[in-house]
């Protein structure tokens, strides 16, 4: 059993010896390159200032200054720029149909003899109106 406890503590010695030197050379470079970077950041002027401590950043624009400037003239001074939809009266609405075959077409359909009974209620039955319908009787100018 202490051959067994030996052979695998000398097997874990191993590997963390192969990692130690993979971890030294990683990304093909030496962990005396990595150090003299690190240390040639750490000594770099201003690495540690916040963004904006030392005043306002300049910004280059992306876009022309003096046309975004003239855009915004225009814009500012077109008509009906402040103007929402129907803060001037009542808006001219153009009807899709003739109102009068509108009102006269639902009076019709309101008063229709069958207009309350669902296909399946007439079992085995027939509702017959003994009513004159308005609407057809107004259209016929009776």
């Amino acid at each position: 059993m202490k051959t067994s406890y030996q052979l695998a503590l000398a097997a874990a010695f191993a590997v963390m010896a192969v990692a130690s030197v993979q971890a030294q050379t990683t990304g093909g470079r030496s962990r005396e390159a990595v150090e003299a970077e690190a240390i040639a950041t750490a000594h770099a002027p201003d690495q540690n200032v916040t963004r904006g401590s030392r005043g306002p950043e300049t910004v280059k624009p992306m876009a022309d200054v003096d046309a975004m400037y003239q855009q915004a003239v225009a814009t500012a001074h077109a008509a009906d720029q402040n103007v929402t939809r129907g803060s001037r009266g009542p808006e001219t609405v153009k009807p899709m149909a003739d109102p009068a075959k509108v009102y006269n077409d639902a009076v019709a359909a309101a008063s229709a003899p069958d207009q309350s009974v669902v296909s399946g209620s007439r079992v085995n039955s027939k509702v017959i109106s003994t009513m004159q319908n308005p609407a057809l009787t107004a259209a016929q100018g009776k």
